[in-house]
């Protein structure tokens, strides 16, 4: 029997702390030390089992503390096409994601994030410096930086969304078990292989050549996760039912030389005049019913009933071999089987889907050297290291068959993640992403957005992007009103952000800061009658009278501060 030498050692320390507590009790009246090893007893008692790691705070987080993070458009990047309305957002992902929880709380249907993957060769920087190979504590900090950023971003995610994040050997256990830990080890779907490159220069014994792509649900009993349209070239042929069935493929005769023979399913069909018997011997039927058969003989594969439904609604066909003689076929459809029911059989519809394999992403289609070659379409030169490709992050989006999905990127790099959406929706969707990254290298501006626009440019699509910057109101030792108007005057961004809409054109929302511009609005409803939800500023008060023509126009009134910002700080 293993003995257990960590509990063992837990046990022994809180014997002796038991033994500390009991002495301090009887013999001194300080309560304040009995306080301090009760609360070291519970910390010992705790779970041990799972990741342990040094907690790191980040400058961000001293911020935070006496900031409140807003918004600022960048007007002059709005991007204008007529078409679903897309954010990027240049900042930390951390205030921003803390901000999204405002607009976006349990409303995002996909998350990809490529996160740093912690080489140690100047890929993760953490409070503006680069956490190198010699960094005693670049995993804890690494895994602090990443705890944050996973709380909130399940925060934001539906009861059927899913959370796909790209990661390689260097944090991937470690990866897996923070996931367990946020998400909980039953949400866990699937840790998925990624062909990085098909070959190169190695400097370990065993060439690398893949990473991972580690997929949680935010509620595994709800989690929308199909199957892709099944391909095959077997189904060849077509029928008079292929509009609702689609085409069939022939690959089953109905006989076969069975595992365990039956006498109900060894009887003579009659199709046209001919007569077949399992196994295309008579002599050998005749034996067979004289009762000379084998456990494993041949038989037909399907009972007298379910033959004579299968053939009556066309599913059985009788073809010729090269021998000269003829076998009967069972065909089937794309979209169409046969389902018993309890008064007999009944033919069922459905879309045939192929369940992502664990080794599909294998394909060099989802490598990085078509990363790279998605890059150059679009730029003349660029360099961006580790770039994921379009075909990847569609394939992960696409695992929800939806085509209205909110799809979140808050490790944005290069911007595959809007790209990919604006090709998904060639197929009439209406998608649409929000991207959030830092300026490093002024990637946002030079890169991210750029890519989205020459995208958009060149294909032509209908979709439009605002550019949002990270902000901050100081709120330091001030009262909720003393920085409230502050807080105001970014509202704008958040209303835009939460209706997926650009106020400047859009007659359904509207924005009241003042009980001046509540009355410009109220004098106006004539043509303002389209409007369905007005946002009041803090001090707003309507009259009865403004209250009953907004009730006559259905306008719903939302107060902006307490909405928006009162939780938020701190």
């Amino acid at each position: 029997m293993s003995t257990n030498i960590s509990k063992k050692r837990r046990e022994d320390l809180l014997n002796k702390i038991n033994e500390i507590k009991n002495y301090l009790m009887e013999n001194f009246t300080n309560g304040d030390f009995v306080k301090y090893l009760s609360e070291l007893e519970n910390e010992i008692k705790g779970t041990k089992y799972g990741l342990i790691y040094e907690e790191h705070r980040e400058k961000v987080d001293e911020i935070l503390d006496t900031h409140t993070p807003v918004f600022v458009e960048d007007k002059e990047l709005f991007i204008d096409n007529d078409g679903q309305l897309n954010f990027l957002i240049e900042g930390d992902n951390l205030p921003a994601l803390k901000l999204l929880t405002k607009t976006h709380k349990g409303k995002i249907d996909v998350i990809f994030i490529d996160p740093p993957y912690n080489r140690g060769s100047n890929d993760f920087i953490y409070d503006d410096d680069f956490v190198d190979k010699e960094d005693t504590y670049k995993h804890s900090k690494w895994l602090s930086f990443m705890e944050k950023r996973l709380i909130q971003l399940k925060l934001l995610m539906k009861n059927s969304s899913f959370i796909c994040i790209t990661i390689d050997d260097n944090e991937q256990a470690n990866l897996k078990l923070l996931c367990d830990k946020v998400f909980g080890p039953k949400n866990f779907v699937a840790c998925i292989p990624r062909r990085t490159k098909s070959s190169g220069k190695t400097t370990n014994k065993i060439a690398s050549n893949h990473d991972y792509a580690l997929i949680y649900a935010r509620d595994i009993n709800n989690v929308i996760i199909e199957g892709f349209e099944h391909v095959d070239k077997d189904f060849k042929y077509k029928d008079e039912f292929v509009d609702i069935r689609g085409p069939y493929k022939l690959n089953q005769t109905l006989d076969y030389d069975s595992l365990q023979y039956s006498p109900s399913l060894d009887y003579p069909i009659t199709i046209d005049g001919e007569t077949f018997y399992p196994g295309t011997s008579y002599e050998k039927y005749l034996e067979r019913q004289n009762g000379n058969y084998k456990r494993a003989d041949w038989a037909w594969r399907w009972s007298k009933d379910l033959f004579e439904f299968g053939f009556k609604n066309g599913f059985i066909v009788v073809k010729g071999n090269k021998k000269g003689g003829k076998r009967i076929y069972t065909k089937t459809y794309l979209n169409a089987k046969i389902k018993k029911t309890i008064n007999g059989y009944e033919i069922e519809y459905y879309n045939r889907k192929k369940p992502l394999s664990s080794l599909d992403l294998t394909d060099s289609i989802y490598s990085n050297d078509n990363a790279k070659k998605d890059l150059n379409l679009l730029f003349d030169e660029i360099e961006f290291d580790y770039p994921k490709p379009v075909e990847l992050i569609k394939k992960i989006i696409s695992l929800n068959p939806s085509k209205h999905l909110t799809i979140l990127d808050c490790f944005a790099g290069s911007g595959t993640t809007g790209q990919s959406t604006l090709e998904l929706n060639k197929d009439g969707g209406k998608r649409k992403f929000i991207l959030v990254t830092n300026n490093q290298n002024n990637i946002c501006k030079e890169v991210t957005y750029e890519r989205i626009k020459r995208v958009i440019e060149k294909e032509g699509y209908k979709a439009s992007l605002k550019y949002y910057k990270l902000d901050y109101v100081n709120t330091d030792k001030q009262l909720y009103y003393e920085y409230a108007d502050k807080l105001l005057l970014h509202v704008k961004e958040l209303v835009q952000l939460e209706n997926g809409i650009n106020l400047e054109n859009n007659p359904k929302v509207w924005i009241a800061i003042t009980d001046e511009e509540l009355e410009i609005f109220i004098n106006s409803i004539d043509k303002n009658k389209k409007c369905k939800k007005l946002y009041l500023g803090h001090d707003v008060l309507f009259s009865k009278e403004q209250e009953e023509i907004l009730k006559k126009y259905n306008i719903k009134t939302v107060t902006i501060p307490d909405y928006y910002y009162r939780e938020l700080k701190g």
